[in-house]
């Protein structure tokens, strides 16, 4: 596996952070700000420096490498694998028949089964049922493949997201990267660091991932309540107050984001499915407890593993960026520190972290994580 990574700030030239070496057909992975990739001769720039290159495009919260955390620039890491193949498949949600859960299926059905180990998914964050996407890919798989990804985000603006393969960035859009190889070696963890607080509340009205009610009352007033003066930077303040959600048709408890509210329905819209009757409280945490969470994600990924990771990609959450403010270094390092010196990173602060829980294989969306997925060959 060979590797060169670059990053680009507004108004400045690119920068390589590793050797520049020629790489042959490289699968390359390109995330940023999302106005910065909303330039018009973005592709046709990062195609001329990797002519060959099969490109993929996320907007991010923020991106991720071994040297920093970066809100406002873009970050190549193109990868030339040695003895592995990858196809990439893509949808969009913006077409008139658009359901989450039947995307995720049509989706994963374009690979090929045969030899298919891993898929590494970069989906829309702004219209898409996370829940449902993720149910629909496992489906398709029949819950034996190994998939991870993210959500791409748009900061703490909730305007929109982009995405794209072989060309400019553009909404909607989901890519799919699968890959195929016997010496293929992937290990996985994630880890949340979040506290559940205050009373629970039984989920009585919910569609999808809008919730109506807690309790028979309206959930967004009984929200606004626990918040207090809080409540008035509503909906980004409610990143630092995820749901714990307690559902009877799942094994263990799921963190949930309020992306957004509705205050015409008093209504509030969350990452993911909410199912009725399940349980629900707040939850908080620190930055200590962030990372050592992260610390706790990357020492299981690696303990699970028989050969050294050459790539090391991590997906960590829009709201523990925001806790984390000037320290959002820290959680990244203490992944780095972990997984040792030499290890390509990259990643992204995302919408929503698609990973099954540890010692499953089904993936699920998470919020408030940082999921740390390890490669080598």
């Amino acid at each position: 596996m060979k590797i060169v990574q670059l990053t680009k700030k507004e108004n400045q030239d690119w920068k390589y952070m590793s050797a520049n070496i020629k790489l042959v057909k490289p699968l390359v992975l390109v995330f940023g700000n999302r106005f910065l990739l909303e330039s018009d001769t973005i592709y046709s720039e990062i195609k001329t420096l990797f002519p060959d290159g099969d490109i993929v495009f996320g907007s991010s919260c923020a991106d991720i490498t071994a040297e920093s955390v970066n809100e406002n620039a873009i970050t190549i890491t193109a990868i030339e694998f040695q003895k592995t193949s990858f196809l990439i498949r893509t949808s969009n949600v913006l077409n008139a028949d658009f359901d989450s859960f039947k995307t995720g299926t049509d989706l994963i059905k374009q690979f090929p089964t045969e030899g298919l180990k891993y898929v590494f998914v970069v989906s829309e964050g702004s219209f898409i049922n996370g829940s449902g996407l993720t149910k629909g890919m496992n489906k398709a798989t029949n819950d034996n493949v190994l998939i991870t990804g993210a959500l791409c985000g748009d900061s703490d603006r909730f305007e929109k997201t982009i995405a794209s393969y072989n060309e400019n960035p553009k909404p909607g859009e989901i890519i799919a990267i699968g890959f195929y190889g016997a010496s293929l070696e992937v290990s996985f963890s994630i880890y949340g660091g979040w506290t559940p607080f205050g009373p629970e509340r039984m989920v009585t009205k919910s569609e999808g991932n809008v919730l109506y009610e807690l309790d028979n009352l309206p959930a967004l007033d009984i929200y606004k309540k626990y918040l207090g003066d809080k409540s008035k930077e509503l909906p980004s303040a409610a990143l630092l107050y995820p749901l714990n959600v307690k559902s009877s048709d799942e094994k263990q408890s799921i963190v949930r984001s309020i992306l957004n509210i509705d205050e015409v329905n008093n209504t509030m819209i969350l990452a993911g499915d909410i199912p009725e009757n399940s349980k629900v409280q707040l939850m908080m945490t620190n930055v200590d407890n962030i990372a050592n969470a992260s610390e706790k994600a990357a020492r299981q990924a690696l303990s699970l593993r028989e050969k050294k990771p050459e790539l090391a990609m991590l997906v960590s959450c829009i709201g523990r960026k925001i806790v984390l403010d000037q320290r959002v270094e820290e959680e990244v390092e203490e992944v780095t520190q972990v997984i040792g010196d030499g290890i390509a990173v990259t990643g992204l602060y995302s919408y929503g972290e698609i990973a099954p829980f540890h010692g499953e294989v089904s993936c699920q969306l998470h919020n408030q994580t940082m999921t740390v997925t390890l490669l080598s060959e």
